[in-house]
């Protein structure tokens, strides 16, 4: 492409832009919502972190290290999860989902563990080991579509 290619296809933008801008002008304050969006795409994930995060020293100061209770949420579901030792250093994980739970599994590296779900949106992990885990939830929203709800990693 020669100079004069490139400054001609600049002007023919310049030109294209101006038009667009005169018949179709952007709304007002389109950009800062956009901003706003993007910032708080992953915001659901943050807080339910940092609620694990408080809970954990909350548990601590209360001497409960044989128990742990976890909220997660991301603003249209959420999940309550109740960890409990049993004996030979296993767990169980029983939990609540406020939304229509197609499908939950447990994640542990590379072992799941996968559960069924009440109609009152009750589910439980039997046998768990110790060690980082994940939930992943398969949600049906309003319009019947299906969605993923994930935590971040906790304790079990």
């Amino acid at each position: 492409m020669t100079v004069d290619e490139t400054a001609a296809d600049a002007a023919l933008f310049a030109r294209l832009r101006a038009m667009w801008e005169a018949e179709d002008e952007m709304p007002a304050g389109l950009a800062d919502r956009m901003v706003a969006a993007v910032a708080v795409e992953d915001l659901g994930r943050e807080y339910a972190l940092l609620t694990l995060v408080e809970q954990e020293g909350l548990a601590a100061v209360r001497g409960e290290a044989d128990t742990a209770t976890l909220q997660f949420s991301d603003g249209r579901t959420g999940v309550v999860l109740h960890v409990t030792a049993t004996d030979a250093d296993l767990r169980r994980v029983d939990g609540w989902v406020d939304g229509d739970a197609l499908a939950i599994r447990l994640a542990q590296g590379d072992r799941t563990w996968n559960a069924e779900v009440s109609g009152l949106g009750r589910f439980a992990f039997d046998g768990v080991p110790a060690g980082l885990s994940a939930l992943r939830l398969i949600i049906r929203g309003a319009d019947g579509a299906p969605s993923e709800f994930r935590t971040p990693q906790f304790e079990v």
